[in-house]
């Protein structure tokens, strides 16, 4: 540790979408972590590797950002950290600017800003086989001469794509030694560039940009013909939302076969265990509290990573900044910013990374109004309770002339009401309580790009081991407290009715009841909610850990849904499902929006808001059916 604390320092700094956390993994690999700056919010990636000539370097990914002029949190960090500003932080020894090849023009304005602190840079033109793929001609040593600066070409994402920058950090780190700027305190006296600076930037870019770049004689034109179609404002939008529909359709198709080979290997499991184990509480506990309360859960794994699939997709291709780009003026007839689109469709596999990307909205305003409404987009925690319901109350069959299923449509129709529920909000409270003038969108579009098998691999690997690792610890242990408190105490000898209704959990279940049984839950899901502020998806297993509980003998022989459907009445499935539309049960989505606004009063009144919203909406899906049903 102390080694790493004494060895050179290099940051890494770039716009957005320029490559620049391909470059940090790349150069680290497996050595590096995640931690947060002090005093604020933004995390700090950091990490360790060994250079050519054996040098041990530390090396930290810094947010992007267009310019020092910093407009956000994340943007102020990289400017504070880079002028030796932050607090707890060490001024870095040399910068590598890294810089999208294909868009030099937006990024070099940048690189004259920094070139100005007068520290030893490094500029990386990555993404140079997408460069080349487009014809342009990037003179490096003219590029070099012009800037001042070392310049290097690197392709991040192949095998050695970064032995080139590797090469030039050795020979900057020497330079810096020999002159003295190594581990030398050193606060640069920058000053932000005004309206005059900044139109010299502009020229001085053109300029460098005449003398060593060359654009082919026939531009590329593959993603202007694509951009022509996916950001029409109608075909694209109705691309859009078939894109959305699709992804919506395959969470129930594609996982169909894998969840019953789960299924069917849990119900093996269980039906081994009760026949190899004596009866007793050991064997309660894992049939009735881990496997039908964990396997609840776990079942749900190939839905979870198909939604994602989806996401790494977009994210991969270069489409998910078309889609905010396409959504802007939907987004801003309700006030929000378009960079909200972003922060929101990320929201969909988890609302806690979803408000932290809200960091990149720069009036505080709109990354309120987006903070809020985050938890109204459904994330993927939602999925295993939806699936249940629906797969227990919803027939598995096709409409619409056979092209459409049915569960795939309600589940369809449940996301679009949290999408149109959460602009809704964000009309009222952009138009009450957090007015302000609109911004307008600004943002870089990338170009278009094969999604990597490896990357997609990658991350539906980090999803998956994720999801797994909460199953495994934080649900794992939720299930075997909620199989204690629904085993004991014992049921006394003369007791007619299942041992659950005289354990504390059903005592802690009929005492919530009354305040529930106006929207038609009864004593199981007011138990469910309890635990299920943990984590929203154990709810499905507590269900699952109740009901086994609640059965003699056989407990359970079909699955959950099966059960559900003979015990609970179809207004109380369609009130539970409004419920979770709304409800923002999670402790951890209101730890992170205290954590980013620095404020107890935005957390508290979203938990109000939203489970006043969720109440409401339940009692009037609860009523409506019910009267329906009995009509």
């Amino acid at each position: 540790m102390a080694a790493d604390d004494e060895a050179p320092r290099v940051a890494l700094v770039g716009n957005p979408n320029s490559g620049k956390t391909a470059v940090f993994n790349a150069i680290t690999g497996s050595r590096q972590k995640v931690a947060n700056y002090a005093g604020v919010t933004v995390e700090k990636k950091e990490g360790v590797f060994v250079s050519p000539a054996g040098t041990r370097v530390r090396v930290i990914d810094l947010p992007g950002t267009y310019s020092l002029r910093a407009r956000s949190p994340d943007e102020a960090v990289t400017r504070d950290v880079v002028l030796g500003r932050m607090d707890g932080e060490e001024v870095p020894d040399a910068i590598v600017f890294v810089a999208d090849a294909t868009n030099l023009r937006l990024n070099l304005r940048l690189a004259l800003e920094l070139k100005s602190l007068g520290r030893p840079i490094i500029l990386a033109l990555n993404m140079m086989d997408a460069a080349e793929k487009q014809g342009l001609d990037i003179d490096a040593a003219e590029l070099s001469a012009e800037l001042g600066m070392a310049v290097v070409t690197t392709v991040a994402v192949r095998k050695g794509g970064v032995e080139s920058l590797l090469d030039q950090i050795d020979r900057t780190i020497q330079v810096a030694e020999t002159e003295g700027w190594s581990h030398v305190p050193h606060q640069c006296g920058w000053s932000e560039p005004g309206s005059r600076e900044l139109r010299d930037y502009t020229r001085e870019v053109e300029r460098i940009l005449a003398r060593a770049v060359r654009s082919p004689a026939k531009p590329h034109l593959a993603t202007r013909r694509l951009d022509t179609v996916l950001l029409h404002p109608v075909a694209g939008l109705a691309i859009l939302f078939a894109i959305l529909f699709l992804m919506f359709q395959a969470v129930f198709t594609w996982a169909e076969l894998p969840m019953e080979l789960i299924d069917t290997g849990l119900a093996a499991l269980s039906a081994w265990l009760t026949g190899a184990m004596p009866d007793g509480p050991l064997r309660s506990l894992l049939v009735d509290g881990v496997i039908a309360g964990v396997g609840s859960v776990v079942i749900f794994l190939p839905q979870i990573l198909v939604l994602f699939f989806f996401i790494q997709l977009l994210e991969d291709s270069g489409y998910m900044a078309r889609a905010a780009f396409l959504l802007d003026k939907l987004m801003g007839g309700v006030g929000l910013h378009g960079r909200a689109f972003i922060p929101l469709l990320s929201s969909f596999a988890c609302a806690v990374p979803g408000i932290m990307a809200a960091r990149t909205i720069e009036n505080r305003a709109d990354r309120i109004a987006t903070i809020m409404i985050a938890p109204l987009m459904t994330c993927s925690a939602r999925l295993p309770v939806y699936t249940l319901i629906i797969a227990a109350f919803v027939p598995d069959r096709a409409v619409l002339g056979g092209w459409v299923g049915l569960q795939g449509l309600v589940m369809f129709a449940l996301y679009a009401a949290g999408i149109l529920s959460g602009l809704l909000v964000a009309f009222v409270i952009k138009h009450s309580v957090l007015k302000g003038v609109r911004e307008p969108l600004l943002m870089q579009l990338p170009a278009y790009r094969l999604p990597r098998p490896r990357n997609v691999a990658l991350g539906l690997y980090d999803r998956g081991k994720a999801f797994l690792l909460r199953a495994g610890t934080t649900i794992f242990a939720l299930m075997v407290l909620v199989w204690f408190l629904g085993s004991f105490p014992a049921p006394p000898p003369e007791a007619t009715e299942p041992a659950i209704r005289y354990s504390v959990a059903g005592a802690i279940g009929h005492a919530l009841e009354p305040l529930l049984a106006p929207i038609g839950f009864n004593w199981q899901i007011a138990l469910a909610l309890v635990p299920g502020m943990a984590a929203r998806e154990v709810a499905v297993g507590v269900l699952g850990t109740i009901y086994a509980l609640s059965e003699a003998g056989d407990a359970l022989q079909g699955s959950l849904a099966a059960v559900l459907a003979q015990s609970w009445s179809l207004p109380t499935a369609l009130s539970l499902l409004a419920w979770y539309v709304f409800a923002p049960q999670c402790l951890a989505t209101l730890g992170v929006v205290r954590r980013e606004l620095n404020s107890r009063f935005w957390p508290l009144v979203m938990f109000v808001f939203l489970t006043a919203l969720a109440y409401g909406a339940a009692f009037a899906t609860f009523r409506v059916a019910s009267a329906l049903v009995g009509s």
